[in-house]
């Protein structure tokens, strides 16, 4: 944000903010009035795994075109058109007889996300300036802030259609997010990246390796969140767990991810790369514990068992601070950010539709949480590799010399 007044400054912090606050609330809110929601409909287990499993599909499916759009009207036009179909989305959801227009709307509700989750660090790495790391810190704070506020607004509204009142209540901060983000068309028009004059770091992004496995770390994380934003609840309700505890308990990991939105981007500016290698390897074993505790002893210590998936979750803050603390053209950081999460969230879909399907066939959580246990040791090599302190940028552009090198060859 070099060379702007202080009132663009502000204003560019407060755009962030409201954005980052609406990247989750809507989604976990779900989550919390699940039961609620399937009993209302009478629908099954396999549809509620269908529900839970749409933000992760419909980020991958439009997290793809959101570069693409964005090349066309820019980086904020994008933001901007995503955000009012998805308060669409959310003033319409909510009222809805029948489970399967809940379920075309909830795709309204996560265009907006999806486009924002791939966008938004460019956003900022294009315009943030020397407040980089102080912005993608608001990002992903404010982001956990979100998910911790939104599975809490069912504690609020008593009666037989709470829970539509529930997810009805993040239209508000929506619409404030439009009003926010339309004034930005005018302050920044068209503002994709332009390609310099200088040779650039163009070639296909898959020929990083540091940029496969930071899709791959985004989308086992992620697979991991989505399951207990969608399941978690239900797993500690049926575990004898009240509602309202369980809520709690989904909020508890929304609490943490506030400290990793905190923490992360600091941790990976300032760390050494040594020791930052460690982190997901710490936070995998914490995770191992969480599931294993659920698993054991759901009802006994559902708070404790919260508490270390909460920790174990600090992952998603460090693969969202990895993309912009790992590029250094912006057009890179959206290449980045438009391949790890549309590709990292289909990943990540299938997650929580497979643990409905599985239990809706065997009727019980103890194989779920068994191999979401094991998977954690993945999520741990997988991270290990991706916070190692290599640059995308380098990587594409020894990737393009090796393919100079060999067509000169032949």
């Amino acid at each position: 944000m070099a060379g702007t007044s202080t009132k663009l400054k502000g204003f560019i912090f407060l755009a962030v903010l409201v954005a980052a606050f609406n990247l989750r609330a809507a989604i976990v809110s779900v989550g919390a009035v699940l039961d609620d929601l399937i009993h209302s409909f009478g629908s099954s287990g396999t549809v509620a795994g269908l529900i839970t499993a749409i933000p992760g599909f419909a980020f991958g499916i439009f997290g793809v075109a959101a570069v693409p759009l964005a090349k066309k009207i820019g980086l904020t036009g994008a933001l901007t058109g995503g955000m009012v179909i998805g308060l669409i989305g959310l003033i319409v959801r909510p009222w809805v007889g029948n489970v399967w227009a809940f379920v075309f709307l909830t795709g309204f509700v996560v265009i907006g996300i999806a486009i924002a989750n791939v966008l938004l660090p460019a956003w900022i790495k294009l315009h943030g300036g020397a407040q980089i790391v102080v912005l993608m810190t608001v990002y992903t704070t404010v982001l956990g802030v979100g998910q911790t506020l939104g599975p809490l607004s069912r504690l609020f509204f008593d009666g037989e259609d709470s829970w539509r009142w529930a997810i009805f209540v993040w239209a508000v901060p929506a619409a404030v997010q439009v009003l926010m983000w339309i004034p930005m068309l005018f302050l920044k028009r068209y503002d994709f990246p332009q390609s310099p004059a200088t040779k650039a770091p163009t070639g296909k992004i898959w020929t990083s390796p540091t940029a496969v496995f930071i899709m791959l770390f985004f989308g086992i994380q992620s697979m991991n969140a989505y399951i207990q934003m969608g399941w978690l609840p239900k797993i500690f309700v049926d575990a004898g767990v009240s509602p309202s505890n369980a809520s709690i308990g989904l909020a508890i990991l929304g609490i943490m991810g506030i400290i990793g939105g905190f923490t992360m981007p600091v941790a990976i500016a300032r760390t050494r790369d040594r020791n930052l290698v460690w982190f997901p390897v710490a936070f995998g074993v914490s995770m191992f514990i969480g599931y294993v505790g659920t698993w054991l002893w759901p009802a006994q210590g559902w708070y404790v068992w919260s508490f270390f998936l909460g920790l174990g979750s600090l992952c998603f803050p460090m693969a969202l601070a990895l993309i912009p603390a790992r590029t250094r053209d912006p057009r890179v950081t959206a290449s980045l950010s438009g391949f790890a999460q549309p590709v990292g969230y289909i990943l990540a879909a299938l997650g929580p539709f497979v643990v409905g399907s599985v239990y809706q066939a065997v009727g019980s959580w103890s194989e779920i949480l068994i191999g979401l246990a094991l998977g954690t040791i993945v999520l741990a090599a997988v991270g290990f590799r991706a916070t190692r302190k290599v640059m995308v940028d380098d990587e594409l552009l020894a990737a393009i010399e090796r393919q100079d090198q060999k067509q000169g060859n032949t």
